[in-house]
């Protein structure tokens, strides 16, 4: 009986190991053979070696991707053959089995030994196939008493690999459950963060008193006095310019190209669009532009009647566009090197000035083409970059450089002893070179009366210059000396402040400055933490839109969760190092380090006496948690996942843990047992969950689309009321799907507006509003909870007024300063 046993177990192993490889070895295969083929073929030409050799490291991961799914898959059948191993047990112990039902080779052993007796071939041959198909039947028979044991299980693929999900007892029929889309829908209702660091262009004032700005996929018009928000929301990904119209309503934006989930590239465009009303007017460049918009401005001589648009092309092509119509008036090539900035003349609309990298060029529009002169710094030390020009009131051009430097431009007629036998005609020449900045001046801004404003980098520090050049006042952001006029000013930290020469700056708006990823909600008040690679952890208020606290690690934070009593938050670091911190006075009142790979979950027990800490080292870290959240001591450690962590959430009777793994593993484990791995995962289909987060389960199995590969979706959160779940996917989407979710292609409303992977979501603690967190475009949405027929319209305009508006940088630290043109007709003055 033994062997009939382990032959049993053999026949078992054999093909669940064999449906795995055949799940994923397709892929394996090919690989293997092209590596060979490629190996062979790289002696044939040394100028093709440098791409071979990226052709065959390229293989060489796919082929590590591909062991480690196999590996992964071994752990998977052999987990399943221990619990086949023991329900096969409770079978023999529970049901007296009719010898005569079982099958041929599991009868006695002298049954067995005399099959060795038969010497005719074709016998022999019957015999064996006999054999083979008794196996099959009894493995059938196998899982079918299985399934009456263990109860409904459904399986569902990712990447070849199969994971199991076993159907709770209150369903019935799975076959009959309806999805439907959600009741709730969600609407946006602020944004938090300013994109200053990457972009020009980016700051503006309108006539209604609203700042209007950038960040993601939104354009955002922020009421300064009202502290009120409304959004454009027509951009299909992040935008990246921004200009307005000479009638102070009218605004031009611009955005890059993008992909679809499909990885194809999207075709970027401009839209011109009405602030007053939201409404887009025109749509200019669908299919003309390449990769993205990087510059665009409105002619001013003539109302506005044309814009000029500059692409991210290898050209950087330059073309003017009727607004009216909508159509191309004319196109040219402008340089292969980077454009910073597009201006027509204010005064002629047929001057174009474009600059960027080691270049000025004054473009002529005559008949419907474009011409080019470029400046001549002649005596003059070429600066690497051009950064910023403006007009001043006698027609002169005012550029500030990356060697600290304001140079005046003017029209001469050419010298070809000087320049040579090429200059024909008048040539734009340096007339004259005022220091101004330690580093590069980033921005240039003529008052109505004649004054400039500039913006340096290292320095940090706004001048104010006479009509003449003359330096007048000067003061750092942080600090202030002088009387004068209000100010708008965007930095390269991603900060708007709003202040004076004489009484300082305030931070109106603020921002995280590199990829986040942290992000938590607090248990029972207005208030949520994020942080990220910039090693800031930021407190916010929902009820406020502001930001309460910030303060700075010495490692980049991925991942946090707040203490049920509220008082404390913990915070998990690239490291392996875990922080806690005190919500009142903003102190680490405890540290410690588990591991040396970065942690990527931190979750509390629902009493709070617990914190699972889930790390890339593939275990997960168990503290008891004593004196309010003050005080932690290891109490147990739970090993068995074979990649690393990636979710995790606790029972509501804070004894079990649910987690998933990088390689789509869903394990649980009895904390109270002391952090056993449970290996009958049928058993906890009937558990309830305090928080819902893991990625992977029978509940949540509908938000995943076909096609999936496993990482499509970073984050996902059910509601407290456990009524719907929200999805954070790779393609910059936030998904609303109703609760519980466990049937393929689920109905669900889709949001947009982030420019990048959203990295995580999470509800507030009354389910009032949704936060999601995009990655690279530091963007952080608050999206408002609506149930169907809530939606209180649209928002009012409400009217202010100030007299400049600047964009600089470097807040509150010393990085860059870049200061925007302002809108010097329309602004008042404060005397």
């Amino acid at each position: 009986m033994e062997l009939d046993i382990g032959y049993h177990w053999l026949s078992l192993f054999s093909t669940i190991f064999k449906n795995d490889l055949t799940a994923c070895g397709s892929i394996l295969s090919p690989d293997l053979l092209s590596w060979s083929v490629c190996t062979d073929d790289v002696s044939g030409s040394s100028a093709e070696y440098p791409d071979r050799v990226f052709m065959m490291e390229g293989r060489l991961q796919a082929q590590e991707d591909e062991i480690m799914l196999l590996k992964s898959s071994l752990a998977d059948a052999l987990r399943r053959l221990r619990l086949h191993d023991h329900v096969c047990v409770c079978v023999c112990g529970t049901l007296h089995i009719n010898p005569l039902m079982l099958p041929i080779h599991s009868l006695s052993r002298a049954r067995r030994n005399s099959e060795k007796l038969v010497k005719d071939p074709q016998e022999k041959t019957k015999k064996l196939l006999d054999k083979k198909a008794a196996s099959s039947s009894c493995l059938t028979l196998f899982f079918t008493l299985s399934h009456w044991l263990t109860g409904q299980s459904i399986k569902m693929f990712i990447r070849g690999r199969p994971i199991t999900m076993y159907v709770p007892s209150n369903i019935q029929n799975y076959e009959d459950l309806r999805m439907e889309p959600p009741v709730e829908k969600l609407e946006l209702d602020w944004v938090y963060g300013y994109r200053g660091r990457d972009c020009r262009a980016n700051l503006y004032l309108l006539s209604s008193g609203e700042a209007v700005y950038f960040i993601a996929c939104v354009v955002v018009l922020y009421h300064i006095n009202n502290r009120t928000q409304r959004h454009y929301r027509k951009h299909t990904d992040c935008v990246r310019c921004l200009t307005i119209h000479p009638d102070k309503v009218r605004v031009a934006s611009g955005q890059t190209a993008g992909v679809d989930k499909d990885g194809k590239p999207l075709q970027p465009y401009v839209h011109i669009w009405d602030s007053s009303t939201l409404i887009t007017l025109q749509q200019i460049g669908l299919g003309t532009f390449e990769r993205g918009v990087g510059s665009v401005a409105f002619s001013f001589a003539d109302a506005g009647a044309f814009l000029c648009v500059i692409d991210d092309s290898n050209e950087h092509m330059l073309s003017v566009w009727d607004c009216a119509k909508g159509t191309k008036h004319t196109e040219v090539k402008s340089t292969n090197e980077a454009v910073f900035a597009v201006e027509f003349n204010p005064s002629d609309s047929t001057n174009i000035i474009t600059c960027g990298k080691s270049h000025i060029y004054f473009w002529t529009l005559s008949a419907g083409s474009l011409t080019k002169k470029q400046g001549i710094f002649g005596k003059y030390k070429k600066p690497k970059f051009i950064q910023c020009f403006v007009f001043s009131l006698t027609g002169d051009v005012l550029t500030g450089d990356s060697e600290g430097n304001i140079l005046t431009w003017g029209k001469s007629p050419g010298d070809v002893k000087t320049l040579g036998k090429g200059a024909k005609g008048n040539t734009f020449q340096i007339m004259r070179q005022t220091r101004a900045h330690d580093g590069s001046v980033f921005t240039l801004c003529m008052l109505q009366g004649g004054a400039l404003l500039s913006g340096g980098g290292k320095d940090r520090k706004i001048i104010r210059w006479s009509a003449d050049l003359a330096p007048e006042r000067e003061c750092e952001v942080k600090d202030a000396y002088v009387n004068g006029e209000e100010l708008l000013v965007g930095t390269t930290r991603n900060a708007i402040l709003r202040g004076t020469f004489s009484d300082g700056f305030v931070a109106i708006v603020q921002g995280h400055v590199d990829e986040m990823w942290g992000l938590a909600t607090h248990p029972s008040q207005d208030v949520f933490l994020t942080c990220g690679h910039d090693r800031q952890v930021c407190v916010w208020n929902t009820a406020e839109h502001k930001l309460d606290w910030c303060t700075t690690l010495e490692e980049y934070g991925l991942c946090a969760d707040f203490c049920p009593n509220g008082a404390v938050v913990s915070v998990g670091l690239s490291t392996g190092r875990w922080l806690v911190l005190d919500l009142q006075t903003k102190e680490v009142i405890s540290d410690y380090t588990d591991g040396n790979e970065q942690l990527s979950v931190m979750r509390y027990s629902p009493d709070g006496s617990f914190l699972a800490v889930g790390s890339h080292d593939n275990f997960i870290y168990v503290y008891n948690v004593t004196e309010c959240g003050r005080r932690y001591s290891r109490y147990g450690k739970c090993n068995g996942h074979s990649s690393f962590i990636t979710h995790l959430d606790w029972s509501k009777d804070g004894k079990y843990i649910m987690s998933n793994s990088g390689d789509y593993e869903i394990l649980y484990w009895d904390v109270a047992g002391g952090c056993k791995l449970l290996r009958n995962r049928y058993e906890s289909k009937d558990r309830e969950w305090a928080s819902y987060t893991c990625v992977l389960g029978f509940h949540v199995m509908g938000v995943w689309l076909e096609g999936s590969d496993g990482t499509d979706i970073n984050a996902l959160c059910r509601s407290h009321s456990e009524r719907v779940v929200a999805v954070a996917d790779d393609f910059c989407k936030v998904h609303l799907f109703q609760y519980p979710c466990p049937k393929p292609k689920a109905p669900n409303h889709s949001y947009e507006g982030h420019g990048s992977h959203v990295t995580n979501v999470r509800f507030t603690h009354c389910d009032s509003h949704l936060l999601s967190m995009g990655g690279k475009d530091t963007c952080i949405l608050q999206w408002e909870v609506k149930r169907a027929g809530t939606s209180d319209g649209g928002d009012r305009l409400h009217s202010a007024s100030f007299t400049i508006l600047l964009n600089v940088s470097s807040f509150p630290m010393s990085v860059d300063i870049s200061i925007n043109k302002q809108l010097q007709k329309t602004m008042l003055m404060n005397s």
